[in-house]
């Protein structure tokens, strides 16, 4: 536990609300449940192409087996033209932060 020990006030503005690293990260996680990702999302989020994000996270074989729906995963991989790809936001947005080195490591 951290301890600030001070004599004096300090201001909170209106506007703003002290919360704990908990709630933060609860309040975070709550935003992206329930929502699905397409891969223009996903290019904004990691900011890369969908080419680099099939390249280096979608195809591998070691995340594909993670990741792909029909074993078990959170991506909807496209069986034929037209359809589209869908990751589901929580589990997708974990898995990234989880593995970001893995994926400048190929």
């Amino acid at each position: 536990m951290q301890l600030l020990t001070v004599n004096l006030s300090i201001p909170i503005p209106a506007d703003s609300v002290l919360i704990s690293k908990i709630q933060l990260e609860e309040f975070k996680r709550a935003q992206l449940e329930g929502v699905y990702w397409t891969m223009k999302d996903l290019q904004k989020r990691i900011n890369k192409k969908s080419e680099w994000i099939k390249t280096h996270i979608l195809y591998p074989e070691k995340f594909r087996k993670i990741l792909d729906s029909d074993n078990g995963g959170f991506v909807y991989y496209p069986k034929s033209q037209g359809q589209s790809w869908t990751f589901l936001a929580t589990k997708m947005s974990k898995f990234l932060d989880d593995n970001f080195d893995k994926f400048f490591s190929i």
